[in-house]
């Protein structure tokens, strides 16, 4: 059940491997990386629990010894304070410039720990080990890493591509069913952003995976790993068609700043949100059908998931407010924002020409409901 997908950036080309078991066999796959067998993993204490323990055990069962940091769990560990401990311990580790860094956990400890990885001795090779559903289909490839600020999220970071992603499948059993779903909100974005075929397939299909069907949820990842490498072979670096992949980030992401990056809103949560916000705002400007964002929020209500500003606990700015952490983005070009709009479902593109005023209307309807 084993899938593989290549990553074909020449020199710094890669596979990302998707299915049940990986982790217990990490070892086999990482040997071939090492010229001595160690490894430092950088992971959360709540990874930590579930997951350190089979891991150990593959790397020793190919002759791989391993140092560990575990951070706490949480977004606010992906700041400066956690960034510079984990560091300061790479280097009290002596982790030499040809060894390997692994990245146990979700999209925090893959961001934080690939960037690591990027400035230690500047550049270190890392292996993402993603283990929820949002890392396994978004953070863990393509090589974006970094850190939040309090001046807005990964606005501090670097293009590293890891030398190898594993996709255990089995550690999302252990996932709380918020946490799943969260993921699920990458997931849904690559349907909305380039694939219409996939997106009906998850309207038939989401139930099962959200009810652990194995199979189904292989096919997803696979699928959506698939699509996100296409484009960063076509766009590493964030120059053209990789924005693509920011469907619903720029909305998300003042959400994420107006909850002080806290559980009151999970970075899936707000793609959800944010997806369904930038067809409202693309059926606002007759860009697509006004049927297609009731069809996005019916799927994703129907899954279980957040669709609204009002299902975020506790209070928001205005729409003025929100608007300010807009800006903020690091989409923002020549002072311009750049919004992903659709003329449809998988039909989106990537425009800085969007009317404040429209903006603010559709974030202002969006508050009173």
């Amino acid at each position: 059940m084993i899938q593989s997908v290549h990553v074909d950036l020449g020199a710094r080309a890669y596979d990302v491997e998707i299915g049940p078991g990986l982790i217990a066999r990490a070892g086999a796959r990482i040997a071939p990386l090492l010229t001595r067998p160690r490894v430092a993993v950088l992971t959360d204490e709540k990874v930590a629990d579930l997951h350190l323990g089979p891991l150990r055990a593959g790397l020793a069962a190919d002759g791989i010894d391993m140092v560990t940091l575990a951070l706490p769990a949480g977004e606010a560990t992906k700041g400066w304070p956690q960034f510079s401990r984990a560091v300061e311990w790479l280097l009290e580790q002596k982790i030499e410039r040809s060894d390997v860094v692994v990245a146990l956990g979700g999209g925090v400890i893959g961001d934080l720990g690939g960037f690591a990885a990027a400035v230690l001795r500047r550049g270190v090779r890392f292996v993402q080990l993603p283990t929820t559903l949002l890392a396994q289909v978004d953070s863990s490839v393509g090589g974006k890493t970094g850190i939040n600020t309090p001046q807005g999220k990964n606005l501090v970071g670097a293009f590293h591509q890891p030398s190898l992603v594993l996709a255990d499948i089995d550690a999302l059993a252990t996932l709380a069913p918020r946490d799943f779903l969260a993921g699920y909100g990458e997931v849904v974005k690559y349907g909305l952003l380039g694939d219409a075929g996939f997106f009906g397939w998850l309207e038939e299909h989401g139930p099962a995976l959200a009810a652990g069907d194995r199979a189904a949820r292989v096919q997803a990842v696979t699928r959506s790993v698939r699509m996100k490498a296409d484009i960063v072979v076509r766009d590493e670096t964030e120059q053209g068609d990789r924005a693509l992949l920011n469907l619903g980030h720029t909305f998300c992401h003042a959400l994420e700043a107006a909850t002080g990056y806290s559980d009151r809103l999970l970075h899936g949560e707000g793609v959800a949100i944010g997806c369904a916000l930038a067809f409202e705002l693309s059926a606002r400007l007759g860009l697509c059908a006004q049927e297609d964002p009731s069809r996005v929020r019916a799927h994703l209500r129907g899954m279980g998931m957040k669709t609204d500003l009002s299902d975020i606990p506790g209070p928001l700015p205005d729409a003025d407010g929100l608007l300010a952490l807009m800006a903020q983005d690091k989409k923002v070009v020549d002072g311009r924002m750049r919004y992903v709009l659709a003329r449809g479902i998988g039909a989106a593109f990537v425009t800085d020409d969007v009317p404040e005023g429209d903006v603010r209307a559709v974030l202002a309807e969006a508050l009173r409901r």
